[in-house]
């Protein structure tokens, strides 16, 4: 009698996420993505959170977010790409939106009308990066690559045309040392 071969972790996350983008649309539960996998909720919690480095949950809200925000751009309604996107209300969609993009479904559809994003460039373990805020929080980020920082302030403008766009390292600054953990704002890390 031939055991079952059992899937390695990688090939379940593999799977799972293939699942989820295959039914986001249906805006499936941790228990039917723990069914499919033959495992159980906690396990598939667990194991899909340390692989992917983000619950099933938020992969699902990522994946609905960036339908929506494909959506939007096609001019369609906000009641529409909500329940298009699998969500039973408008309200559902702004809390993601918000939590995700830190922008409202409307703020989005009118690429940022009447938005002021504050942004600057700042040093990470990853090299220069831009970082771009509302008052709710990170908007866009981008890594300058060796073309320098035109492109990524150049996508920056691009993805919010009728938003007041305002250069402000300071307010910025803070909120990156917090993200790549880098100490106090204004330390000088030579050597």
């Amino acid at each position: 009698m031939q055991g079952r071969v059992m899937p390695s972790d990688y090939q379940r996350i593999e799977q799972a996420i293939h699942w989820i983008t295959q039914h986001a649309h249906e805006q499936p539960e941790l228990g039917d993505l723990a069914d499919y996998l033959d495992l159980s909720p906690y396990h598939a919690q667990r194991l899909f959170t340390r692989w992917a480095g983000v619950s099933p949950k938020q992969f699902l809200q990522y994946l609905t977010v960036d339908f929506a925000k494909k959506l939007l751009d096609e001019s369609q309604s906000v009641l529409s790409t909500s329940l298009e996107a699998g969500l039973s209300s408008p309200g559902r969609l702004h809390d993601q939106m918000i939590n995700i993009e830190a922008v409202t479904p409307g703020e989005y559809k009118l690429k940022g009308k009447g938005l002021e994003i504050q942004y600057g460039f700042h040093e990470t373990p990853f090299g220069e990066c831009l970082v771009a805020t509302t008052p709710r929080g990170i908007c866009h980020l981008a890594f300058v690559s060796n073309t320098g920082r035109q492109a990524p302030l150049h996508q920056l403008k691009a993805l919010w045309p009728r938003a007041q766009l305002n250069g402000h390292q300071k307010a910025t600054a803070e909120l990156v040392s917090r993200i790549f953990s880098l100490g106090p704002v204004h330390v000088n890390h030579r050597v």
